[in-house]
């Protein structure tokens, strides 16, 4: 019986391009969340400016990540056909629609850019990213999706 894995369109010498790129927006959306959480404590200027940073270099990497994830979804029809492959792309399609919102409201002044709706949508954020996340852990762990024979 062969063992049959999806295969990663996007990738580079065999290595799917997706998975190598998502840490980077994870990253930068768990660290704006952490910044806001230390304006809101501090009221210290430096962490709105973190947080503004982070979302906004958040948003240009998921996009990024976004468009390599979607190469893969429409490349391989058996990547759509695994039950976590919907839930993955149209919840990080919500992510980077939250983020992008986000990183509007951080460019205002710096009180009113984190309290409450920059840090409500920070959460948020990486609520929907624990989600989206698991989602995609189960494509590979599960699924063998992208994964080498």
């Amino acid at each position: 019986m062969a063992d049959f894995s999806p295969r990663s369109t996007a990738r580079i010498a065999k290595h799917p391009i997706h998975p190598m790129l998502v840490p980077f927006p994870i990253a930068c959306f768990v660290g704006a969340l952490l910044t806001d959480i230390a304006y809101w404590r501090s009221a210290e200027m430096m962490w709105s400016n973190f947080s503004s940073w982070l979302v906004s270099a958040g948003v240009v990497l998921g996009i990024i990540a976004a468009i390599a994830g979607l190469v893969d979804f429409i490349g391989d029809r058996n990547i759509r056909k695994q039950a976590p492959a919907w839930p993955h792309v149209i919840g990080n399609l919500i992510v980077l629609i939250v983020a992008t919102i986000n990183m509007f409201v951080h460019t205002h002044d710096a009180w009113t850019s984190v309290v409450p709706w920059g840090l409500t949508l920070s959460a948020v954020t990486v609520v929907l990213l624990l989600f989206t996340g698991w989602m995609g852990w189960a494509m590979v762990y599960r699924h063998r999706v992208g994964v080498a024979e």
